[in-house]
């Protein structure tokens, strides 16, 4: 699934080429592409049509239009290849929602995968914020102006399992992903598999100012692309993955000590480190 900053790439691109326009057409290709919609394709097309784009939102992983219906968001999973573009999908095989602006414009849902899909929600307050129902479980994320590091730090130090396993967990602190969380704990010199609650207060500080700073670079850089699934509403991939330290380069040298770094298997997925500048915790 796309990570914080792939996802803010994409909702900078809707704020740029949606926001104010109206929606005058709508068609569903495909029933998966909006099954967290419970009233159906036919509803939300029928409320689709005619509504005006008034704003776009995001809170970690996930963002949303927000809508002149009253209280409403559209709600965009881009699940692990969803994808939203402005103008012709260059794959119809895998076009999921096509929509058509005021403007011309088109604006195409293409989900390779189908783990995404689209859903209208009601909006509702959360801690100050206005969000959307489906996404008012989730955390701030470190790159959220809000963020408070020192009450995800207490979060954490009570959290007795895995640091990497926290930083996964959206509830915790939210928009990180796989890729950004070894990222993060490569800066701040922690291995993955050491207990939240056994680390420091400025250690896990340390890891927490490196998720956003690694973030903030990639979203600069436009994102993570390692293949054609993740792409701006341009089409265009990002190109962060030539500046990643250990994500991805099993093998290799660490950037750091020179060390090689090593992969493991953690949570049906791979995790990277570096067995020198992120020693192993001791076994019991």
């Amino acid at each position: 699934m796309p990570e914080l900053p792939e996802v803010e790439v994409v909702r900078r691109g809707l704020a740029a080429h949606a926001v104010g326009r109206t929606i005058t057409a709508v068609r569903v290709h495909h029933p998966r592409a909006v099954r967290r919609h419970e009233a159906g394709p036919a509803d939300l097309t029928a409320r689709l049509l005619g509504t005006a784009i008034t704003g776009t939102g995001r809170r970690g992983k996930y963002l949303w239009l927000t809508l002149d219906e009253p209280d409403t968001a559209l709600v965009v999973h881009l699940g692990m290849s969803g994808q939203m573009l402005v103008g012709p999908a260059p794959n119809t095989a895998h076009l999921r929602i096509a929509t058509l602006l005021d403007d011309g414009t088109a604006l195409n849902f293409v989900d390779q995968r189908t783990f995404g899909g689209w859903q209208l929600a009601d909006l509702v307050d959360v801690d100050g914020d206005v969000v959307p129902a489906p996404v008012a479980h989730l955390a701030r994320d470190p790159l959220d102006d809000r963020f408070d590091p020192a009450a995800a730090v207490a979060v954490l130090r009570r959290k007795h399992s895995e640091i990497k396993r926290q930083l996964l967990d959206q509830t915790v602190v939210s928009g990180i992903g796989n890729i950004y969380a070894d990222e993060a704990l490569w800066r701040a010199r922690v291995n993955g598999a050491r207990r939240a609650d056994a680390l420091t207060r400025p250690a896990l500080t340390a890891v927490l100012a490196a998720a956003a700073e690694v973030m903030g670079e990639a979203l600069a850089a436009g994102g993570t692309s390692f293949d054609a699934l993740y792409v701006n509403v341009n089409g265009e991939s990002g190109y962060f993955d030539r500046s990643l330290d250990v994500y991805g380069r099993e093998g290799l040298g660490c950037r750091r000590c020179g060390a090689v770094i090593r992969r493991e298997k953690f949570m049906n997925r791979s995790s990277f480190y570096c067995p020198r500048c992120q020693p192993r915790p001791r076994r019991r």
